[in-house]
């Protein structure tokens, strides 16, 4: 079994100096933990794997192709792959569980 508690993650994000934490990686699933602070920009480009954002924390919007939408904690978002998307008008530190399937860089070419 595999189990992770999320103060530990928040932790060793905070450690590592990265916006993003992969914890889990397997062939059909990959999972990480994502972190912008207030204010903050969000540097990501289209994912060739679909995702799924859980916010567990802050306050933000999220821009997904043509659609925004406020997110908060208890939000989930899902992205198919190739799509543009990006959160932005971070209001509070926004921390997001990211869920990849298949495993995040599985389809890139």
């Amino acid at each position: 079994m595999q189990a992770y508690e999320l103060t530990q993650l928040i932790s060793q994000r905070a450690d590592a100096n990265k916006l993003y934490l992969e914890f889990l990686k397997v062939p059909d699933l990959s999972m990480g933990l994502y972190v912008l602070p207030a204010g903050g920009t969000d540097p990501q480009s289209p994912h060739t794997e679909d995702e799924v954002y859980f916010i567990t924390g802050g306050k933000a919007k999220i821009k997904v192709a043509d659609e925004d939408r406020p997110v908060q904690a208890g939000s989930i978002v899902y992205v198919a792959k190739n799509v543009e998307h990006r959160f932005h008008s971070i209001e509070q530190d926004l921390t997001v569980i990211v869920f990849f399937a298949p495993a995040e860089y599985s389809n890139r070419r």
